[in-house]
């Protein structure tokens, strides 16, 4: 069951995605996910932690921004375009995701873009890039690619002529286990990609002081690849008592570039499904005649 609501929230997302600039309403996402709206609505908000609407309009502020610093569309026609009914609106809704209205956004971000087209790794704080092969790959913040805000985080093959089958590179941090201890957590984030040969995911690990591994899901039986616009993805894992060390990330294997983007870590309900290894709940087949 965990798998099948993944999938159909993937599924809603690429259609939210794909029908931003027209009318969108819980009664049409629904339908198209083949679920009452009210089994629809609760799924959605229990796997991404907002509700459809809140996520639609993230998604058309963000994409009005992109259009506001990579277009000269007049910023009426951009309020227009993503279902505002006014430049007022707009405005008011704009300014209380990104801190600053259109116009102003649009003067100031623009400069920003012209001085420093791309950030360097150490720019990127609380992140580390490691891996088998950390040298054929590059990490930086992209100010023209991103789901929410203004920035996504892009990891990208640089070397593919001596690039072994198996190598890959990961962006992750540690973080301390003490706050979490008993508590079921769920690392998620936003990501896209691009000519992904291998495999991209993002994962989660548990560590206790000996660095035994208490828990791990690195998205291997659900992996993105090849070329996918933004999607919502997450590893949810319960945190034992002697747990120490938490590890979470992005990893990248063989050729072709991921963005990660709006990742959330946080504590959820014992009613949201683990994404650790997916046994079956009896033995199968133990006869061999299937």
């Amino acid at each position: 069951m965990t798998r099948l609501y993944y999938k159909m929230i993937h599924d809603s997302i690429e259609f939210i995605e794909h029908h931003l600039d027209e009318e969108l309403n819980l009664d049409r996402i629904a339908k198209e996910a083949g679920f009452s709206k009210f089994h629809y609505h609760r799924i959605f908000q229990k796997y991404v932690g907002k509700s459809v609407a809140e996520f639609i309009r993230s998604r058309r502020l963000s994409s009005a921004a992109h259009l506001l610093l990579y277009s000269d569309e007049r910023i009426l026609d951009i309020a227009l375009h993503y279902g505002f009914e006014s430049q007022e609106a707009f405005t008011r809704a704009f300014k209380g995701l990104y801190a600053l209205p259109p116009a102003q956004y649009r003067a100031q971000m623009k400069l920003l873009i012209q001085e420093r087209e791309e950030f360097t790794m150490s720019e990127i704080k609380g992140w580390m890039i490691t891996g088998s092969a950390p040298t054929k790959y590059k990490a930086a913040l992209d100010m023209q690619v991103y789901h929410k805000g203004r920035n996504s985080v892009s990891l990208e093959c640089i070397e593919t002529q001596y690039l072994d089958v198996n190598d890959f590179c990961t962006l992750m941090q540690q973080i301390s286990a003490t706050n979490y201890l008993g508590k079921r957590i769920r690392f998620a984030g936003f990501v896209r990609t691009e000519e992904v040969s291998g495999w991209c995911g993002l994962w989660m690990r548990i560590d206790d002081k000996q660095q035994n591994m208490l828990g791990f899901d690195n998205m291997q039986y659900r992996s993105i690849k090849g070329t996918t616009d933004w999607n919502y993805y997450a590893c949810v894992l319960d945190i034992p008592p002697e747990a120490n060390c938490l590890n979470i990330g992005i990893i990248l294997t063989g050729p072709g570039k991921a963005w990660l983007d709006d990742c959330t870590f946080e504590e959820v309900g014992m009613d949201v499904p683990v994404t650790d290894i997916d046994l079956p709940k009896e033995p199968q087949n133990l006869k061999f005649e299937e």
